[in-house]
C-alpha cells in the first residue's frame, strides 16, 4: 500500500455536520456508540441500529444530552428483509442518506480454514460482508440523492498485513472481502454520484472483541474507540475527498491499495 497524507488535516477536524443524516450499524457499544455519539456532537442525526433495545434507548439518552438527535432501530444486522425495508422508510421519510458507517462485525471462530465449522463461517460472513452488501443494495438510491453521501466500512488489519497470522483465515478473509466490497462500489460510483466510499482500519482498541480475541492481554493498554471515532468521522463529512483507499488508524494515514494495474 502507498501512503497519501493524513487525516490530521485542519480543515478536516471537528468539521460540522449540521444538517446531515447518519446511520451506523453496530452502534449499541464499542467503537459503533463511540462514532454515533461523535457524529451527534458534530450536529448528525443518527440513526442507530443494533439488536438490543436498551441498550440503544441509553445510546438516545447520551445523544440527547448532547443536544443531538437519534432514530432507533433495534434490528439484527442478518435479518436481510429487514434491511430491504430500512431502506424504503428512509427514504419515505428523508429521501437521502449522507453517512453510512458499517460497523456492525463479530470476530467468528479463529481456527485453521480447514477446522472451520460451516455453520460459523456462513454466521461470520452473513454479519460482516452480506449485511454490508444487502445495506449498500438498500441504501445505494439514498446516498446518490445526498449532495456528498459517504460510506465507511470497518475493515481490520488481519486483512492487511503482508504475512496472515495462523487460526485468524476466517476472519481476515471476510474483512478482505469488505474491502474488495467498498472498493468495487467505489469505483461503481465514482463518475455518476458525488458518493465517496472508504475501509477503515482500527487497529487494536479497548473493545469487548478484543478482549475475546486477546484474552490475556492488558486493556488499559490500549487506545478506546472514544480516541478513533473522531478520525472516522473526518471521513464523512462533505469536505472528505479520498475514495475507495483505507484509512489506517495505527499510523494516522490513507493507504492506497497496490495490486497489479
Amino acid at each position: 500500500m502507498s501512503e497519501t497524507p493524513s487525516t490530521g488535516d485542519k480543515t478536516l477536524a471537528g468539521q460540522s455536520l449540521s444538517g446531515r443524516l447518519a446511520l451506523v450499524t453496530g452502534a449499541s457499544r464499542g467503537i459503533g456508540r463511540a462514532v454515533a455519539l461523535e457524529l451527534a456532537r458534530r450536529g448528525a442525526h443518527v440513526v442507530a441500529m443494533a439488536r438490543t433495545q436498551g441498550a440503544l434507548e441509553e445510546l438516545d439518552d447520551e445523544i440527547r444530552a448532547l443536544g443531538g438527535e437519534a432514530t432507533l432501530v433495534p434490528c439484527d444486522i442478518t435479518d436481510f428483509p429487514a434491511l430491504d425495508r430500512l431502506g424504503a422508510a428512509m427514504y419515505e421519510r428523508w429521501g437521502k442518506l449522507d453517512i453510512f458507517v458499517g460497523n456492525a462485525g463479530i470476530l467468528g471462530p479463529l481456527t485453521p480454514i480447514s477446522h472451520c465449522d460451516p455453520d460459523k463461517w456462513d454466521k461470520l460472513f452473513a454479519v460482516n460482508v452480506t449485511a454490508n452488501y444487502r445495506l449498500l443494495r438498500s441504501l445505494d438510491p439514498l446516498l446518490r440523492a445526498s449532495d456528498a453521501g459517504r460510506v465507511v466500512l470497518m475493515s481490520s488489519g488481519a486483512a492487511q498485513r503482508a504475512e496472515y497470522k495462523a487460526f485468524w483465515g476466517p476472519y481476515a478473509t471476510s474483512k478482505a472481502a469488505v474491502d474488495a466490497m467498498m472498493r468495487s462500489y467505489a469505483a461503481d460510483v465514482a463518475n455518476i454520484s458525488n458518493v465517496k466510499a472508504m475501509s477503515v482500519n482500527p487497529g487494536p482498541l479497548r473493545t469487548r472483541m478484543r478482549a475475546a480475541a486477546m484474552p490475556g492481554e492488558d486493556p488499559m493498554t490500549l487506545r478506546t474507540p472514544e480516541e478513533f471515532a473522531p478520525k472516522l468521522v473526518d471521513l464523512c463529512g462533505p469536505d472528505w475527498k479520498e475514495t475507495g483507499k483505507i484509512y489506517d488508524f495505527p499510523t494516522d494515514r490513507v493507504l492506497a491499495f497496490q495490486g497489479p494495474a
